[in-house]
């Protein structure tokens, strides 16, 4: 009597358990539906602007009302001044784009749309950049959003990259095409390895009197599986697809970043920023926000970004893998 109220105490337990979490992810994707009911499309902001109506807001707090007033109206008369002027020379536009990664790389999506309208606008001297925010995950995911970017490079347009949380695993596949790669010092990057696991249930299945049966057309067809038994051929043959892409990812890297001794940095490990630049994973240690900071005098700056509405198995499964996260 006693094992039986343990195992149905047990039960109830992993019962509440899914029940809070299926409730937590339908909180989580009905939060996101209320979020991301706009139309699909590109938007446009213009950083300087921004930046500026940012200074003032700062700037009427420390002159006061009657300075303030002053200053921002000597400013606005020097801007038109400016815009009336014949030989001025037309500014260089810094087109500015987000990528925000998950396990699928599902931004990739919306990267494809925003580089499409940046290359039907740009002129030459304009420029990119992007500022990546990607841990990995899926390697053919990651390896289409690196082909996107590299658009960029070949339409001639100089491609900047600023990590200022982590670039790792697919991350860094993306990461690594850049022209010029900044990093924040304390930034993840690298992780250049490729990882496959997954757990097998078939003594719990056996255990509970459940066979199994798969039925495949090709040797490797399936090499390993969750519920059959696993053999040491199949193992052998998914560590030679591993190594395979393994390889794949290094190529990338010696393309793009001819100056990385692969065999050093190529072995699943990653770094903070600072010791990135000493592998010359990265070219300089600096900031988005440092970098917009400067650019902000000399170019005019567009964050460009298209919104595209979520379907709902998307929104629940990014639910999901934020959980999962935690």
């Amino acid at each position: 009597m006693a094992e039986f109220l343990a195992e149905f105490g047990l039960f109830l337990l992993q019962l509440v358990t899914i029940v809070v979490l299926v409730a937590i992810a339908v909180v989580f994707v009905t939060t996101s539906a209320r979020r991301s009911g706009h139309p699909d499309g590109i938007t446009v902001k213009h950083l300087n602007r921004q930046f500026e109506d940012a200074a003032n807001v700062v700037k009427r707090a420390v002159l006061g009302k009657d300075a303030f007033k002053k200053e921002h109206k000597a400013a606005r008369k020097a801007r038109k001044k400016q815009k009336r002027s014949k030989d001025k020379e037309e500014r260089k536009r810094i087109f500015v784009l987000d990528f925000k990664g998950d396990l699928r790389a599902s931004a990739t999506a919306s990267l494809r749309e925003e580089i499409s309208a940046v290359l039907a606008v740009a002129k030459d001297g304009d420029q990119v950049l992007l500022r990546l925010e990607n841990a990995g995950g899926a390697v053919h995911e990651h390896g289409l959003a690196a082909s996107q970017l590299l658009r960029i490079k070949q339409r001639g347009l100089p491609l900047l990259i600023a990590v200022d949380k982590v670039a790792a695993s697919g991350g860094y596949l993306m990461a690594c095409v850049a022209d010029r790669l900044m990093s924040a010092p304390f930034a993840i990057i690298g992780s250049i390895g490729v990882l496959a696991q997954l757990p097998n249930f078939r003594r719990l299945l056996e255990d509970k009197g459940i066979d199994f049966e798969q039925i495949t057309a090709g040797k490797y067809k399936r090499t390993l599986t969750l519920f059959g038994e696993n053999t040491d051929e199949g193992r052998e043959k998914l560590k030679e697809e591993i190594e395979d892409v393994h390889e794949l990812f290094k190529n990338q890297i010696a393309e793009h970043r001819s100056q990385v001794e692969l065999d050093r940095v190529a072995t699943g490990e990653h770094w903070y920023g600072t010791r990135a630049l000493e592998l010359k994973l990265v070219d300089e240690i600096r900031t988005s926000d440092d970098f917009l900071a400067e650019a902000a005098g000399e170019n005019e700056l567009y964050q460009v970004t298209f919104k595209r509405r979520r379907t709902f198995p998307e929104r629940l499964r990014a639910g999901a893998e934020t959980l999962l996260r935690g």
